[in-house]
């Protein structure tokens, strides 16, 4: 083993079983009584003669990912490191992405200052503009769904908006309360009615746009139900705990759009988010209401606690009436995606097999997985209704995640090319890289696909 020389940086050092044993004989009793044989996801602080940090050793995975730095990127000692190894532009490019996502904090609220966290020189061939966008938009998703509904009602969550376009030169337009219905957002407004018509909690529609007319059209939807109670169907102290998420689709939306502007994909982008409470009150949305929607279709409340799917399909309805080569929506929309696949992979439901697969394909590359649920016709016969042309929630529990996706297809016009990501938006528990909390889900690997569509 050689010695390390004098530098600013301390190396990391990826070894398996094999190299321990032949390479760190002299270590053997500091590597025995630490516990490290070179197992994946371990790692060990070696020490020079003098007693300082002399190189850090890590259990050599499998294959290198994203997630690889993860853990290491807070709990290493707070000095700087450096990859020993040579690695090829794209797998430094993610192992150094996976360290910066690997620091996030959320200390909005907290009185003291954060503890120092190690840094890593990163080698000369990643793609700095890549992982600076990718973490800054993360950040932001993580940011915007981690703040209560206190700091984070449909007013903040258009000043966000109105912030991510003042800073790419972005046109940012925003309806407010009884606004909406002279836009044609009914169903926007029949959710958000009863927080008020002005004032931070106020239903809004928030329309952004940025790039040049003569680009390709990507349009982007996010539910933004920035606290969601249940409505009248109230929810249970148990199911009202994490909805200050339910606006995560908002949130992710929003940070793809930075990082399509930060990075500078030639497209005419539209951003759309429906932003409100869904709360209680004498004049909410009441079970057997019947709303008519922005494309004139009506619609049975089923259930008050299915207000998504409205806000939606009225954005939906507004987004496809461009035409755009892609829409896009996400959406923090049904538990029963959550039974289908788990909280930690993203539900994919599409209109179009080559850009499904060209997705999934994405998430494989990205370390960013979604799993492709089926758009199963027949299940739309479970969303009749005696007295409208259709009800908000299926006559079943059973499938929910596809009758809601029915829903909002039903508001899709023309042949427009359409993905909806249902997901989590929070990680229920702490990960190399994914910190507990708000999280974006598919976001990298949709960036990925607009890439490779746009962009080459």
């Amino acid at each position: 083993m050689e010695a390390n020389p004098l530098s600013a940086s301390i190396p990391l050092y990826f070894v398996n079983e094999a190299q321990v044993k032949r390479d760190y004989v002299n270590q053997a009793v500091w590597l025995e009584m630490s516990g490290f044989t070179g197992q994946a996801g371990n790692y060990c602080l070696l020490p020079s003669a003098d007693g300082e940090l002399d190189r850090v050793l890590v259990g050599k995975p499998k294959k290198f990912d994203t997630w690889t730095l993860g853990r290491l990127a807070h709990t290493l000692p707070a000095q700087k490191y450096e990859l020993a190894d040579d690695f090829s532009a794209e797998v430094a490019t993610s192992l150094c992405l996976g360290w910066v996502l690997g620091q996030y904090r959320f200390t909005r609220y907290k009185r003291t200052d954060a503890d120092a966290l190690p840094e890593l020189a990163f080698p000369k061939n990643v793609d700095q503009a890549y992982i600076t966008a990718t973490a800054e938009a993360t950040y932001l998703v993580r940011d915007l769904i981690n703040t209560p509904a206190l700091d984070m009602g449909p007013q903040h969550l258009a000043e966000a908006a109105q912030q991510l376009a003042g800073r790419f030169g972005a046109d940012c337009q925003v309806s407010v309360g009884e606004d909406l219905l002279a836009a044609n957002y009914p169903m926007v407004y029949a959710v958000g009615r009863a927080t008020g018509q002005s004032g931070a909690q106020a239903p809004r529609l928030i329309d952004m746009r940025w790039g040049e007319a003569s680009a390709p059209k990507v349009t982007l939807v996010g539910k933004g139900v920035c606290f969601d109670t249940g409505g009248l169907n109230i929810k249970n102290a148990a199911g009202m705990k994490l909805m200050k998420k339910d606006m995560g689709g908002a949130a992710q939306v929003l940070g793809l759009a930075k990082m399509i502007m930060q990075l500078a994909l030639p497209v005419q982008l539209r951003v759309l988010i429906p932003a409100v409470e869904n709360s209680i009150a004498g004049n909410a949305t009441r079970p057997a209401d019947v709303l008519t929607s922005r494309l004139g279709k009506t619609v049975e409340i089923g259930n008050t606690d299915a207000e998504g799917r409205l806000i939606l399909a009225d954005a939906l309805t507004a987004a496809s009436s461009d035409s755009p080569e892609l829409l896009i929506d996400c959406a923090t929309l049904t538990g029963a995606a959550r039974i289908a696949i788990g909280t930690e992979i993203a539900a994919l439901f599409c209109n179009d097999d080559k850009t499904a697969e060209a997705l999934l394909q994405a998430g494989l590359e990205q370390d960013d997985p979604l799993w492709r649920l089926p758009l199963h016709t027949p299940y739309r016969a479970l969303l009749e209704s005696k007295v409208a042309d259709l009800n908000n929630i299926g006559s079943t529990p059973y499938g929910g995640a596809i009758t809601a996706a029915l829903f909002l297809r039903e508001f899709i016009q023309g042949q427009t090319p359409w993905i909806h990501i249902d997901f989590m938006a929070y990680n229920t528990r702490s990960l190399p890289g994914r910190p507990e909390g708000g999280e974006a889900m598919g976001m990298r690997s949709l960036f990925s696909l607009l890439k490779t569509r746009f962009a080459t």
